[in-house]
């Protein structure tokens, strides 16, 4: 029996697969009496779980995507609108309901569900569901915000993104399903991985512990399928059952290292033949429509053709202002062909217009940061911000490395506007890391301005090992990275209005099923005192 066939038996078995719940679309999407279809389902419709996300004080998201068939073109559902009906109550017995709605699955949007939920109290748990004829979701557990004017004890959040499906299995989303009272988890991206399925005893940059269906995804049928085949995994539903989640991408969810308008296959060396920019704006409205279809996320999110506005920022009280960030929609090509180099290697390392959030996005960035209001801005983006001094003199262009007058730009911008103990979560590297960020990151004297928090993956890359390669060498080249761990895993954070405590947790194995957690590092933020300590 195949991988994917046993993880549905598995769900079915577990008898995960009953509660229900709600999501609103767009608002061209809302039920229009008589018009939808009512089904009646030969196979269970909810396949694919159910999320919330994006919370505020009164509400959140809620999804859901009909998939009776999930791996099937359309998740096997006919074409045409259905009603599903979606409750949040009080209790997990639905006893005391609090809101309730109906909105249409629609072909148009893949049957997905994305209903924006209000009305609800502030910083409060709450359960909810999907029904579909006479289907019935999964519960999912959930929580609004504190109200903007409270002032909570704490706030528990998680770090996490990375998901290879072929390099392992998804224990880490186990134990962050297992982690109690989170007020959100935070993914980073990387939800799908975009590559071919690997063939036989064909060469991968990791292991082949699973295989994806099919080749190397372009079209919006393709990465509706590799969606599914995700959600599929039961680990990653149980996390999704469990908490929030704020949602952003990075690479793989389209193409990897894309930058702006330009696909990885741009004429280098590795691709000599380049694939023209309207072709691979073609493959970004796929790629965009199908991400926006499969997380739990607004209206306003709505990817306008190739283009879509994901970054965002959320309130929790007057502890923390939380900035989704994008770094890969507006930056600059990589320079110097894109891959780990000797800097100075070309000209365009040094150019004072670098961007990686864009003109837009930096300077909304930098005015929501001057609104204060909060102990702790947070910035939560994708790739490594702090300076990484490789072995060999060598650094990362994908990273801000590649961009140090963007980076330059954005600390001075937060030292100027007097940002309040600024800590920026960060992944893609498949490590763990910690360091702070100077304004100048080659005076130990320049003031620290940032602290960064890198988490590893949950499983890209296969197990690792206790240490980074070059590790030893790494550290002493940057006096500013407090620690680095090569193991599979997520970071766990709790904020107060004294300090950030972030703990690495992490797996021994992910090649196999059923890993323990252990834990290796925590390190602490002090408010009001800049740069890391060990905790």
């Amino acid at each position: 029996m195949d991988t994917t066939r046993r993880h549905i038996l598995d769900l079915h078995r577990r008898g995960a697969l009953r509660g229900a719940l709600g999501l609103g679309a767009l608002a061209a999407l809302q039920p229009v009496a008589g018009r939808a279809q009512a089904l009646a389902f030969r196979s269970y419709p909810f396949t694919l779980g159910v999320a919330s996300g994006d919370p505020v004080a009164d509400g959140m998201v809620l999804w859901t995507r009909l998939a009776p068939e999930p791996l099937a073109p359309m998740g096997g559902m006919p074409h045409a609108a259905t009603e599903v009906r979606w409750e949040v109550a009080e209790d997990a017995r639905f006893a005391r309901v609090a809101q309730s709605g109906v909105e249409l699955a629609r072909p148009e949007t893949g049957f997905s569900v994305h209903a924006e939920v209000a009305g609800l109290a502030p910083g409060r748990p709450y359960f909810y569901r999907f029904r579909c004829g006479a289907e019935v979701s999964q519960v999912g557990r959930t929580r609004t915000a504190p109200a903007a004017d409270a002032a909570p004890a704490k706030l528990r959040f998680v770090n996490a993104g990375c998901q290879h499906l072929e390099h392992g299995y998804f224990t880490g989303w186990r134990h962050i399903a297992n982690e109690a009272d989170l007020d959100f988890v935070f993914h980073y991206g990387d939800f799908i991985y975009e590559g071919r399925g690997v063939q036989g005893m064909e060469p991968s940059w990791g292991p082949a512990v699973r295989s994806h269906v099919g080749d190397e995804i372009h079209t919006l049928e393709n990465y509706r399928q590799r969606y599914a085949q995700y959600r599929l995994d039961p680990d990653l539903l149980a996390a999704q059952l469990a908490h929030p989640f704020l949602m952003v991408f990075d690479d793989h969810e389209v193409d990897n290292d894309w930058a702006g308008g330009i696909s990885e296959e741009n004429g280098g060396r590795a691709f000599p033949v380049a694939v023209p920019p309207e072709l691979f704006a073609l493959r970004k409205q796929a790629a965009f429509q199908a991400w926006w279809e499969n997380m739990p996320l607004r209206r306003a999110v709505l990817p306008r053709g190739p283009e879509i506005t994901a970054y965002r920022s959320l309130r929790f009280g007057n502890l923390a202002r939380v900035h989704l960030l994008d770094t890969r929609s507006w930056r600059d090509d990589q320079p110097c062909g894109g891959n780990p180099v000797v800097v100075p290697a070309c000209e365009a390392v040094a150019r004072p217009d670098a961007q990686m959030l864009g003109p837009v996005q930096e300077k909304w960035l930098l005015d929501r940061v001057a609104e204060g209001g909060a102990t702790w801005q947070v910035l939560a983006q994708q790739v490594t911000v702090m300076r990484r001094d490789l072995p060999g003199g060598t650094f990362n262009m994908d990273k801000w490395d590649g961009a140090p007058a963007a980076r330059e730009r954005l600390l001075r911008g937060l030292a100027e506007r007097r940002a309040s103990n600024p800590v920026i979560l960060t992944g893609d590297i498949h490590n763990a890391w910690v360091g702070d960020l100077r304004l100048n990151p080659l005076d130990e004297r320049s003031p620290i301005i940032a602290s960064e928090f890198v988490a590893t993956s949950i499983t890209s890359g296969g197990d690792g090992s206790e240490a980074v390669p070059g590790q030893a060498e790494i550290l002493r080249r940057n006096p500013h990275i407090r620690f680095a761990n090569n193991r599979r895993g997520y970071s766990l954070h709790e904020a107060t209005a004294q300090r950030m405590t972030v703990t690495h947790r992490v797996l021994p194995y992910v090649t196999r099923a059923g890993a323990a957690q252990e834990d290796r590092g925590v390190f602490v933020v002090e408010a009001g005192k800049a740069g890391v300590v060990q905790g």
